[in-house]
């Protein structure tokens, strides 16, 4: 058993894309963590599909490399704001955290968030410059960047006097200053040990609060935390501490801690300080505390941030339903979130008055889209409704969700962006020059933002690099101006002729390919002018046996827009629904019949 005084636990915080997850890498490669002939792959541990092919951390993660005698464990986390609710809980986890800084970028709005719930918890940083090897890095400019910001959220004396290391984790190497170029990445891995306090070894009965989930098929659901006093072992009888102080007993049947990549199961007692994972623990949420059996002590409950958006999950009801997915009633729809909910703490879900229907709360588009994803994997089948802002009510006035935007992007582009984000009741608050491109910061209302980065994209021929987050509620800013266009919608079921959509080319743009199945009542592009029109793309070319000199004409087809699910989720109107199945996204009107949506509009 490990010596108490030979753990140190760190969680790795940044901006997206500033590095961990490939950090976390060399780190593993660094302790020999693999056998030579061992094929592994980059990033390992973004070990879900969509983690991989966004390139993003959705999930946090813990593993553990032993150097020097010592046992770190490293937890690492995602960097976008939407997920915060998975950084705010590892954090209690960790007595130091690893702040990785592009070398480039610098602080971003995330590095500013992330490293604000780590000052508040009072834990070590020590600050890690990435991508030096990178053409017009400034290294040091960032490092002032990062004190100055440090010094802003109100970092004590000891947190102010943080080490730097600099280096490049795809190179593998880091060292004390960016011009001196090492092999490895051992120079990191000493400094952790020098300047990360040890895990405390506390005395007295046993306290471990439950940070995250994880769940096997084979166990159930399994308990992970950090155990903040005494010693817990496989077999002993202990009491689960609800959130509302409501106690429940239990016994756990198996003890795991974390080595390497994996959990490996232990039998003799472990001490406070180390994160471990429980197993044969009812009914347990995040949050709650495990305690000793006879005299149990809840810990306060991690307080997770709330939701800004919310979006209505509904049934597939459309012509084409059922042909794609393998879930499509209410019951698995309902089934399945609620799962979700168990381990995804920042989403809420609620019953509206239609059975088929619920009410999803998530942090913002992408954390909404990635659980929309996964369902569509797993071969759910349902709609989706327009994305709202939720709305609350202070002192009798409406206040609404603002975010903190920033956008760094050409100079030449810089006015287009201000204009974009003006249009939007965005507040301009701060613009500065950052190499050959500015930095521009607003204050946004999040309803601003949905559908926003398209048209920043668009304007600076896709230059912009944008990055936005949940800063507070305040007033309501008043009405936006809506989106100018109105929709192409289908006129009957059938197959989409090109001929049809050649001819109705002058009127919008279109998202189906030509041969598609359509249905009637389906958005299948978008109008030039403000009105929605129905067309009809089914109609084929009358033929007759009278040759004519226009008969032969070339039919020359634009290509469909396609929309990823994100961009889908921005465009959909009031009146329309998203339909999302395992291979397909449709947009459609919530009244198919174009004479029923006249008559419920004028009664409306």
């Amino acid at each position: 058993m490990l010596n108490m005084h030979e753990i140190r636990n760190i969680a790795i915080i940044a901006h997206v894309d500033h590095g961990k997850t490939t950090l976390v890498d060399r780190l593993l490669y660094q302790v020999k963590l693999f056998r030579d002939n061992q094929e592994m792959n980059d990033l390992i541990l973004d070990n879900n599909d969509l983690e991989r092919e966004r390139g993003i951390t959705i999930l946090a993660k813990n593993v553990s490399v032993r150097y020097k005698d010592t046992k770190i464990n490293i937890i690492d986390t995602p960097g976008h704001a939407d997920f915060g609710g998975e950084v705010e809980r590892v954090l209690n986890m960790a007595d130091g955290v690893l702040l990785l800084v592009d070398a480039f970028e610098g602080p971003m709005p995330q590095t500013r968030f992330v490293l604000q719930k780590a000052i508040e918890l009072g834990l070590k940083p020590i600050v890690v410059i990435n991508k030096v090897d990178k053409p017009n890095c400034r290294p040091d400019e960032v490092q002032e960047a990062v004190f100055d910001l440090m010094f802003n959220l109100g970092a004590t004396e000891d947190q102010l006097d943080f080490p730097t290391v600099y280096g490049s984790s795809k190179n593998g190497w880091m060292s004390d200053h960016w011009e001196n170029v090492t092999s490895d990445v051992s120079f990191l891995l000493d400094t952790i040990l020098a300047h990360i306090p040890k895990a405390k070894n506390v005395e007295g009965t046993p306290q471990l609060q439950i940070t995250s989930l994880d769940y096997s098929s084979y166990v159930g659901r399994i308990a992970v935390g950090r155990l903040l006093r005494g010693t817990l072992q496989a077999g002993m009888n202990v009491s689960l501490v609800k959130r509302d102080g409501t106690i429940t007993k239990s016994n756990i049947k198996e003890l795991y801690t974390f080595e390497g990549l994996g959990k490996e199961r232990i039998k003799t007692p472990v001490h406070s300080g180390d994160i471990i994972a429980l197993m044969g623990i009812e009914d347990f949420d995040i949050g709650d505390t495990i305690a000793d059996f006879e005299n149990p002590e809840g810990l306060p409950p991690i307080r997770i941030e709330e939701p800004t958006m919310s979006m209505l999950f509904t049934i597939n009801n459309s012509p084409f339903y059922g042909k794609e997915g393998k879930y499509v009633t209410s019951r698995h729809l309902r089934d399945r979130l609620m799962k979700e909910i168990e381990k995804n703490l920042a989403l809420r879900v609620e019953d509206t008055d239609s059975p088929d229907a619920l009410l999803v709360y998530g942090r913002g588009i992408l954390h909404l889209s990635i659980l929309i994803e996964t369902m569509r994997r797993e071969g759910y089948e349902f709609q989706l409704g327009q994305p709202k802002v939720i709305i609350k009510i202070i002192d009798g006035q409406k206040h609404e969700p603002i975010e903190g935007l920033t956008v760094l992007v050409p100079e030449d582009f810089a006015g287009k962006v201000i204009e974009q984000v003006s249009m939007r009741k965005g507040e301009l608050i701060e613009m500065h020059p950052k190499g050959d491109r500015m930095h521009l910061e607003f204050n946004i209302p999040s309803r601003g933002i949905i559908g926003l980065r398209n048209n920043i994209l668009t304007v600076t021929e896709g230059e912009a690099i944008i990055a936005h987050r949940f800063k507070s509620f305040e007033p309501w800013k008043g009405d936006l101006a809506a989106r100018n266009n109105g929709a192409l919608i289908s006129l009957e079921t059938g197959t989409a002729i090109p001929f049809s959509i050649w001819k109705l080319q002058d009127r919008g743009s279109f998202y189906i390919h030509p041969n598609e199945e359509v249905y009637m009542g389906q958005v299948i592009g978008e109008n030039n002018r403000a009105t929605d029109l129905v067309v009809n793309v089914c109609k084929t070319k009358k033929l007759t046996n009278m040759r004519a000199s226009g008969s032969d004409e070339k039919v020359l087809i634009i290509p469909a827009i396609r929309f990823s699910l994100e961009e889908f989720m921005e465009n959909i109107r009031e009146d329309e629904y998203l339909e999302v199945t395992p291979r397909s996204l449709r947009l459609r009107k919530i009244i198919l019949d174009e004479i029923e949506r006249k008559r419920m509009n004028k009664t409306s």
